[in-house]
């Protein structure tokens, strides 16, 4: 079960398989990018619906309860899957499977997400409602809003063989119809419900029932457009034809032999693997939200919420996504599990895939590096003159103008730790797992340790901010060696180096920003805009700014083309022919 898999040998599917990717890829980005703009424009009239306090108790804490029970119950499950698939299932070939032995299997633990989901759901709801502080049970209709999102979480595990289904036969248009008009969905009734409350003598009283009913809306809405599109899934394991004599499973475990019986057992470990190590990781990438929700005020909460959620749009539109088809494509490429069953001797590795995922990764990490350069150029620059263009004149006395500075630093790390991890959970063993889990101790550690000597110093919730991202680099570097370790053992030619920014964008970048920082007119255009607020936005100062910025982005983008991003696209693709 720790052996290291086998791979793929077929020229032509991995090329088409990176061609589905990239289709998988822009759909996703697509959908991302058509639903954010849309709830943007919404979000902007909510955020001056709601107060800070509701916002914070929503999106803080009530998302705190409804990633815990989402992340606990099915990550593990949905990574063992992308592995476990069979490699040949895609939207050209849908049903062609439905005879194969290995698919029940799959259909039964597609559904444990669903059982699993009761148990940490109560557990969760019980935990939370007990340990909350009084400021925030005081809320009107807190328990009725606590109650909705739970029963949300466990209408949208109902979802999880559906869309393990559509991830596996890479049917990516399934995905973004249901989650698209889901998101869409949430947000209209989210802000419907406000926009009636705002209208009552006693204004905010429905504040948490109306995020509460968004959220409803959302998984109930993605539920039954999947159900749409691809039908009534099971939503209960059934027994499987018996595939080992009983001598066999006589000498097993009680627990292998019942759950042989339902599951493939292999498959099975794995999950428990993964969804054990959730747990260590989810405190890592939620530690922001358990911290500020027991030691910051409402108030600020709803501040930091809101510099997140403009923060993060970069992050769910294109780096999301992105993580996404890399966890499709590197564990199809690397790890189809029919093949490594079959080997029983060793590892076995075709250099062409091996050639092809290390292009890949470099390539991707190398383009991330310069998109954070550009980021950290020109977002630096130009978030403090829209500061008062962003936020509602409630929030601005709020952590959130601090965060949203802090979050431009904090993009770059995410996006490549997302890349990076996804790489190592579509090939790592059950052992490499379990080493992980051990690391990511640690790593909890730095990230405590970070945040109370950030706080200490005095910088406040933006300490969150900072530690997260030391925590985020110590967990690149793992990524990354463990990614190095993995191309050598295998003699496949992969140095960092490669990936690394040309002088000449560099050079590009630093005279971009002397440019663009060091003028009078962007001075005057951020005095203006203080001053003015949103009525200054068409100021002729202020457009030249702008058209300041975008001319010199585009020279940035235009030296990166030629300099190294001609050359990546070139290679990455001359791997799959």
């Amino acid at each position: 079960m720790n052996q290291q898999p086998s791979l793929g040998r077929s020229k032509d599917k991995d090329g088409g398989l990176l061609k589905r990717s990239l289709t998988s890829l822009f759909s996703l980005m697509g959908l991302q990018l058509g639903s954010r703009l849309l709830t943007f424009v919404l979000n902007q009239a909510l955020f001056r619906l709601a107060s800070p306090r509701a916002y914070g108790t929503a999106a803080i804490q009530f998302e705190l309860i409804l990633s815990t029970i989402l992340f606990l119950s099915r990550e593990g499950v949905r990574n063992t899957l992308l592995r476990a698939w069979p490699r040949n299932t895609t939207i050209h070939t849908q049903g062609s499977t439905s005879n194969d032995d290995h698919m029940p299997a799959l259909t039964n633990l597609s559904a444990l997400p669903i059982i699993l989901g009761l148990p940490v759901s109560l557990a969760t709801a019980v935990a939370y409602a007990t340990f909350a502080s009084d400021d925030v049970r005081r809320q009107p209709h807190f328990y009725m809003a606590l109650s909705t999102y739970v029963f949300s979480a466990l209408s949208e595990l109902f979802s999880e063989p559906m869309h393990n289904r559509a991830m596996g036969e890479v049917r990516t248009g399934a995905r973004v119809r249901a989650e698209g008009l889901g998101i869409t969905c949430k947000t209209l009734v989210t802000y419907l419900v406000l926009l009636y409350d705002s209208t009552r003598p006693d204004s905010g009283e429905f504040a948490l029932v109306a995020f509460a009913l968004g959220q409803s809306a959302y998984s109930s809405v993605v539920f039954f457009s999947y159900v749409y599109q691809m039908g009534y899934p099971t939503f209960w394991p059934t027994r499987l034809a018996i595939r080992q004599s009983s001598k066999a499973t006589a000498s097993r475990s009680t627990f292998y032999r019942i759950a042989s019986q339902y599951f493939d057992v292999s498959s099975l470990y794995l999950s428990l693997t993964m969804t054990g190590q959730c747990i260590v990781k989810h405190i890592l990438t939620e530690g922001d939200k358990i911290i500020l929700s027991r030691w910051s005020t409402l108030q600020n909460q709803g501040g930091y919420a809101i510099a997140v959620n403009y923060g993060s749009l970069v992050a769910r539109i294109v780096f999301q996504p992105l993580e996404e088809m890399c966890r499709v494509y590197f564990s199809r490429i690397l790890c189809p599990p029919a093949e490594a069953k079959s080997t029983s001797t060793g590892a076995e590795f075709d250099r062409r895939s091996l050639g092809q995922a290390s292009e890949i990764l470099l390539s991707l990490v190398s383009i991330q590096l310069a998109c954070s350069v550009l980021v950290i150029v020109f977002a630096t620059v130009y978030l403090p003159i829209f500061l008062h263009l962003l936020l509602p004149s409630q929030y601005l006395s709020t952590s959130a103008p601090k965060v949203l500075a802090a979050w431009i630093w904090y993009i770059p790390v995410l996006a490549i730790n997302g890349v990076l991890e996804a790489f190592f959970s579509s090939i790592a063993t059950s052992q490499d797992l379990r080493r992980q889990s051990r690391w990511l101790v640690g790593f909890s550690v730095v990230f405590i340790v970070s945040a109370i000597g950030f706080y200490a110093s005095g910088f406040g919730d933006v300490s969150l901010v900072y530690a997260n991202t030391v925590n985020l680099v110590a967990r690149i570097i793992y990524a990354a060696q463990y990614a190095s370790t993995f191309f050598n053992r295998n003699k496949t030619a992969h140095t960092w180096k490669a990936s690394t920014p040309t002088w000449q964008f560099l050079l590009a970048a630093v005279l971009s920003y002397l440019a663009i920082s060091k003028t009078k007119t962007h001075h005057q255009a951020a005095i203006l805009l203080q001053t003015k607020g949103r009525g200054a936005i068409l100021s002729a100062i202020v457009m030249s700014h702008l058209a300041q910025g975008v001319g010199m982005g585009l020279c940035c983008i235009a030296t990166w083309w030629l300099t190294s991003g001609r050359y990546l696209v070139r290679r990455a693709f001359v791997k799959t022919d």
